[in-house]
């Protein structure tokens, strides 16, 4: 008897369809130190991310999840559904945008909706999708939306 395997893998170019919403698990709550580590490993030494008593007296009251984080985590979530082993390239991430900022404690959601797609035209057997990502706390507030263009691999032919 012959083993049935199934790997994981993201969509090929065919696969994505346009208008669909994608809602990616598991969510991710973050942590003071999620914020603290990447902040520092980025080199970010803006006090809102790292100093409690001068955050405290801004109008946010306390120390905020740096928005790079809150975008890397978003694009992030996305890729065991979407694009795990099937992208060639990130092309670019445009119009990222943070209306409500992220907290330590917060959990976010996340989605994705494909809003273009097309075939490459100097790279045979690739395409270019192109992808609005949505970022919500716990209480359904958008923190964050990118539009995110990325090369993606056509299915094989034996499919």
């Amino acid at each position: 008897m012959t083993e049935k395997r199934i790997v994981q893998r993201g969509l090929y170019y065919e696969e994505f369809e346009l208008g669909v919403t994608y809602v990616h698990s598991p969510s991710r709550t973050v942590t003071e130190a999620d914020n603290v580590l990447f902040t520092t490993l980025t080199m970010n030494t803006q006090s809102l991310h790292l100093d409690a008593e001068w955050a405290r007296t801004t109008e946010f009251g306390e120390r905020l999840v740096n928005s790079m984080f809150t975008l890397s985590t978003l694009v992030g979530t996305s890729v065991a559904q979407l694009t795990q082993g099937t992208i060639v390239a990130n092309l670019g991430i445009d119009n990222a945008r943070f209306p409500h900022p992220m907290r330590h404690g917060d959990t976010m959601t996340s989605e994705s909706v494909v809003i273009a797609k097309r075939l490459s035209e100097s790279r045979p057997g690739q395409g270019i999708v192109t992808l609005e990502h949505t970022a919500r706390n716990q209480n359904g507030e958008v923190v964050a939306v990118a539009t995110r263009n990325v090369l993606m691999l056509c299915a094989p032919e034996e499919r």
